[in-house]
């Protein structure tokens, strides 16, 4: 007898009809974890992970371990002062559902760097069919004339991007009049992939102040989701270092891409 047909036999005792309704629901979503699977993507040197999948307990030593690479040219003041902060930030990251949060730091010409966040989060869907669910985010979307939404026909299937700009007035000490108040312009990229299986949706999130390089951000988190994936990576041989620039010695040149170099495979899978 499987488990679904002793279930169903104690279905007409009124009495065990709520432990029979919890297993139920064990059930389906045992199957349901075994349909769904694993989401994929390449990300380009410069692009640094949070831990956000540590325990609590490792936490600690996984942050000390996040900021010695992103300032490698740092030293143990630095790291030590750095961890308890990032470890902090990596708890909120996980605590709001994040299954992946990254720093991106990039090197310029000249001084400086450009930065962004790239964030992956998974929302739980009813939908049955990927192109239903795409279209319905679409209509969604467009429905805010702030909201620059577009269909995307990815490798891994459909999908809909939508691109947002803000401005922020900065508050100085003296308080400046309104219309000399400096502007902080940001930009958004979110794009939605639907689960080919069901029932998530992927939602990956660009944020960046450095708007002078809006177009290689464009272009990188383009070449980011043409690598999407929904099936297991296959093992790969590690790829020979670059000799590239670090974060901590002016930050990855902006403008590469997710094939070969340093590049490296993320792989996530969804909270049940």
């Amino acid at each position: 007898m499987s488990d679904l047909d002793g279930l169903t036999e104690t279905m007409s005792d009124p009495g065990r009809l709520t432990e029979t309704t919890s297993d139920l629901d064990r059930l389906i979503g045992e199957r349901v974890a075994r349909t769904v699977p694993p989401i994929t993507f390449v990300v380009p040197e410069g692009i640094h992970a949070l831990p956000v999948d540590a325990s609590a307990e490792e936490r600690g030593s996984a942050a000390a371990d996040f900021v010695r690479e992103l300032y490698p040219g740092g030293d143990d003041t630095l790291w030590e002062s750095a961890a308890p902060y990032y470890a902090q930030v990596t708890a909120a990251m996980a605590t709001a559902g994040l299954a992946f949060s990254a720093l991106g730091i990039f090197g310029l010409d000249g001084p400086g760097v450009a930065h962004c966040s790239l964030t992956a989060a998974f929302l739980k869907t009813d939908h049955r069919d990927p192109d239903v669910a795409a279209q319905g985010t679409l209509a969604t979307l467009t429905s805010d004339p702030l909201n620059d939404a577009r269909w995307l026909d990815l490798p891994c299937g459909p999908a809909v991007s939508c691109v947002t700009l803000r401005e922020l007035a900065l508050d100085l000490e003296p308080p400046h009049p309104a219309e000399e108040q400096p502007k902080l312009i940001t930009g958004r990229i979110q794009v939605h992939i639907p689960f080919p299986t069901g029932p998530y949706m992927a939602v990956f999130t660009l944020d960046t102040a450095s708007m002078e390089y809006w177009g290689e951000f464009c272009d990188m988190i383009t070449a980011i989701l043409q690598t999407v994936s929904f099936s297991e990576p296959e093992p790969e041989s590690d790829p020979e270092p670059e000799e590239v620039g670090t974060a901590g010695e002016g930050g990855t040149p902006l403008g590469v891409s997710c094939d070969g170099g340093n590049a490296s495979v993320a792989t996530v899978k969804c909270a049940q």
